[in-house]
């Protein structure tokens, strides 16, 4: 499992978006990729959805989500 925490990043005005999807490209065929972010990623669901991940989102607190993404088999 791969987990990125991009609230500091989002936090410092960058985007994540390159440094997520290298860390997608890299993840073995069964490995989850967990993200930590202040909102609901809801493009990113969209964008890794169409490459075959479902995804569980949940609010953690604080307006805080933890979303897992995992492949469709």
């Amino acid at each position: 499992m791969a987990t990125l925490d991009v609230r500091p990043i989002l936090a410092a005005g960058d985007e994540p978006f390159e440094l997520i999807m290298q860390t997608v490209a890299a993840l073995g065929p069964s490995e989850e990729l967990v993200i930590v972010s202040p909102f609901e990623p809801v493009p990113l669901e969209g964008v890794l959805g169409s490459q075959g991940f479902e995804y569980r989102a949940v609010e953690i607190g604080a307006g805080d989500w933890r979303v897992t993404f995992t492949r469709n088999p």
